[in-house]
This record gives C-alpha cells, sequence and structure tokens, in this order.
C-alpha cells in the first residue's frame, strides 16, 4: 500500500468515526499515528470536518499536527477558529513556523491573534518578522538551549530539564557569555557523560561556525550542506546569539529554491503555492509575462527570414532544415545552460573561471557539432537525396548553431551571476531566442557562400 492509499483510508476511518459522534474514540486513533500523518489525513477531509477535528484534537497535539499542513489549510483553520483557539494553535507552535504562517496572513488578523497570543510569543514572532523575507534571521527559531559557561554539567543537565521541551532541539546546546555573545557549543552526550562539578567551558567546542541573521536562505542552505550539520546558530553583527536553524528547515528551503529555480528555467515566474492550489489566472499571471518577451523576441527570427525570402527563391528546399537546426542548436544552448546554472547554484563554478568553462564548452561543441553533421550529411545525401553542396551548406550550419549555442548558454548564466541576477533567468528559453536569430543568419550566409545566393 502507498503513502497515497494510506492516507486516503486515514481519512474515510476519520469521517466515519466524526460521522457517529466516536470523538474519544477518534482521539486515541490519533494517539496512535505520527503527527505528519494526522496532518496529511487531515488534508484529505472536508473543510467542516477539519476543523471538527482540531477542536477535538488536545492542544500540544493540535499544534503540532498544525505545523505540517500546507500553508492554505493552515490559515483557513486559523480564520475559522475562535480568536481564543487560534491564538491557542499559534502560542503551541515553534516561534519560526509561527512567523511564516502570519506572515501571509492579513495585518488586522495578525493583530487580533498576536493581541490574544501570550507575551512570549508576541515577543519572538514580532522580532523574527522584523527581518528581510528569505533571510537566515527570518527563518531561525528562537527555542534553543543556552548554557553559561561558568555553570557546571549538573548546572547545564537542570537546565535542559527545565526548558528543553520547549526547545527545537537539545542535542547542541550553545554556550554564552555575559553579554549573551556565543563562545562555543557542547553536545549533549558530553554533558552526560562529564563529571557533574565540571565547568561548562572546559568542555565546550570554541570554534563555532554561525550564520548571520541576514545572510540569505540559499547560503543558508549551502552552508549546512558544507558542514553536515543538523543546526546551525544564528548571531547578529555583534555575535551575539539570537536563534538557530534545524536541518527540517533546510529541507523546506532546499526544495523552495530548486522549484523557484526550475520555473524560472521554464519562463514561469516563480508561486509559493503548490500546482493544483493555483487557480486558472494566477497560472496565466506567472506564465504570460515571458510568453510575450519570447514572442515579441521572436519576431526578429521571422524578420531575418523575411530578409532572405528572394535569395532562397531559388534554394527552396533550405527551408525545409530551418526548424531542425534552430531545435538542434536551442538543445544544445539548454543543455550547457543547464549544467552551469546548476554548477553556479552549487558554487562549484565562480565568473573567474569563465574562460575555463568556455574553452571546455568550444570543445564539446565542437565534437559534438561535427558528430550531428556527419549523422545528417548521410542522412540528407541517403534518404534526402540532396546535392552535396545544398547538403554541406546544413551541415556546416548545424555545427556552428551547436558551437555558438554552447557559448552562450554557458556564459550568459556566469553574466548574470556576476551582475546579480538570477542565473536560473538566462536559461533555455531566453538562451534559444537569441541562437535561433544567430542560427538563421550564420545558415544564410553560408548558403549564400557556397550556393552563390544573391
Amino acid at each position: 500500500m502507498n503513502n497515497e492509499e494510506r492516507e486516503q483510508m486515514e481519512a474515510s476511518e476519520v469521517r466515519e468515526l466524526l460521522a457517529s459522534k466516536q470523538y474519544t474514540r477518534l482521539r486515541q486513533h490519533f494517539e496512535d499515528l505520527n503527527n505528519a500523518d494526522i496532518a496529511a489525513a487531515i488534508e484529505e477531509l472536508g473543510e467542516e470536518d477539519m476543523l471538527k477535528v482540531f477542536r477535538i484534537l488536545p492542544k500540544a497535539m493540535a499544534a503540532d499536527v498544525f505545523a505540517y499542513l500546507e500553508s492554505d489549510e493552515q490559515q483557513f483553520i486559523i480564520t475559522s477558529l475562535s480568536t481564543k483557539d487560534a491564538a491557542g494553535i499559534i502560542d503551541n507552535l515553534m516561534s519560526d513556523d509561527a512567523a511564516d504562517l502570519l506572515e501571509e496572513m492579513p495585518a488586522n488578523i495578525v493583530k487580533k491573534l498576536l493581541s490574544a497570543a501570550n507575551p512570549d510569543t508576541r515577543r519572538d514572532v514580532n522580532h523574527l518578522l522584523r527581518y528581510p523575507e528569505d533571510s537566515a534571521g527570518s527563518i531561525m527559531t528562537v527555542e534553543y538551549v543556552d548554557l553559561k559557561e561558568d555553570s557546571t554539567v549538573e548546572e547545564a543537565i537542570e537546565r535542559i530539564r527545565k526548558i528543553g521541551l520547549d526547545s527545537e532541539t537539545i542535542n547542541v546546546c550553545y554556550v554564552l557569555d555575559t553579554r549573551r555573545t556565543l563562545v562555543g557549543t557542547v553536545a549533549l552526550r558530553y554533558l552526560l557523560l562529564s563529571p557533574p562539578e565540571e565547568k561548562i567551558g572546559d568542555l565546550m567546542h570554541e570554534n563555532v561556525i554561525a550564520l548571520n541573521t541576514l545572510m540569505d536562505q540559499e547560503e543558508v542552505a549551502r552552508q549546512f550542506q558544507k558542514y553536515d550539520f543538523t543546526a546551525m546558530p544564528v548571531v547578529d553583527n555583534e555575535n551575539r546569539l539570537v536563534g538557530i536553524i534545524t536541518v527540517d528547515d533546510i529541507m523546506d528551503i532546499l526544495q523552495e529554491e530548486a522549484t523557484e529555480d526550475m520555473e524560472k528555467m521554464a519562463a514561469i515566474v516563480p508561486s509559493d503555492k503548490p500546482y493544483l492550489k493555483t487557480n486558472v489566472f494566477e497560472t496565466y499571471r506567472q506564465r504570460i509575462p515571458w510568453l510575450l518577451l519570447l514572442m515579441i523576441s521572436a519576431t526578429f527570427t521571422s524578420g531575418i527570414i523575411r530578409s532572405f525570402e528572394a535569395a532562397l527563391a531559388g534554394y527552396v528546399v533550405l527551408n525545409a532544415y530551418i526548424p531542425m537546426l534552430m531545435d538542434t542548436g536551442g538543445n544544445a544552448g539548454g543543455q550547457a545552460s543547464v549544467t552551469i546554472i546548476r554548477g553556479l547554484s552549487l558554487d562549484e563554478i565562480e565568473f573567474a573561471d569563465v574562460w575555463r568553462v568556455m574553452w571546455k564548452e568550444i570543445r564539446v561543441a565542437l565534437l559534438c557539432g561535427v558528430t550531428l553533421a556527419a549523422a545528417n550529411f548521410v542522412k540528407l545525401l541517403l534518404l534526402d537525396h540532396l546535392v552535396i553542396p545544398v547538403a554541406a551548406v546544413v551541415c556546416l550550419t548545424l555545427v556552428m548553431a551547436v558551437l555558438m549555442a554552447k557559448i552562450i548558454g554557458c556564459t550568459l548564466p556566469m553574466a548574470a551571476k556576476k551582475l546579480g541576477f538570477d542565473p536560473a533567468v538566462m536559461a533555455s528559453p531566453f538562451i534559444t531566442t537569441i541562437v535561433d536569430a544567430l542560427s538563421l543568419i550564420t545558415y544564410f550566409q553560408i548558403a549564400s557562400h557556397l550556393l552563390h545566393l544573391t
């Protein structure tokens, strides 16, 4: 049984228990399930049943399950519950999850919820909302275990017992001095295995790798990938600890950034909503800007063809191979651009490598172009029965189209990154338009010289 079938079965069972008003049994049923599975089952329910479930769930469990729901379901539940019940969920969420939710809601609702929330929640959420969107500060949580360097192991363990349940993680504790400057970290296992009287300052690891509050979330993800940490501290410009980021948040960021890059590479304005939850007009707005731009830019291609119409009258057969040349050039450019964009996003390639990249792509282009031209030359002679001069024009253009496409495909994303733009914008559709125009000009110039077109 796959996940989807299991979720459908869970949702069906929940509906039956709700319909028969067996609420006590429903609570007991939920106690045996993982919070993520409960959320998946709830998302299969109708809006009315979804609200019933959240009124039945214990407050702590409701908040844990709520954190796994999609943003649309979260907003519906929060706006449908009473202010008191909604504030109860907000109070029990981790501060970063609460901030993410409230950031997408209307200001009047946010004000009402925060006024009903407890002062600690209000302070923590307001603290997170002041940071720029997609920065480390906006995605961090302020629930962590901090220790004083002059504390003993016994005092540290007692503090963990006191605040650990409300912390995002207790695997790593953060050691602060009297000015709340981050001076070290200590793993829980060292605390458990050390003598009770030993000082934290003697146990801690002083070489701390921390993130700045204003660091972009994409760079944050790269830091996690580089160091393989499950959590990293976030500090301000004075190295004071203000929060931590955990690896579960990074998984969401990686998915979000990958989706955004794929949409940009397909000439779509990025959206933070799933496909099936985006209405037709929203999808239209995401796609039409680039389609209009690419359509207008493609008029240059038709202009090039019109300018050579008279010359082509003597060799009408050349028109038949224009789509093949344009498609091959576009595909070759797309291959190069995707490879380079991925290398840039992983920090494997920098702008300083531009000449090395170009030299490599030129050699690859020549090998690919000659191979394609040789195969095409045989096909043109044996199957299309073209004369050798015409076949030579098509094949020479093919080599040049692949060469130009590879060079453009590798340099444009690197130039975009250097100028501060997203390299993903310079992906297949944009590069294809440029390569199409250059391929046509090259095609007609080669034909003019070899076939003496006038």
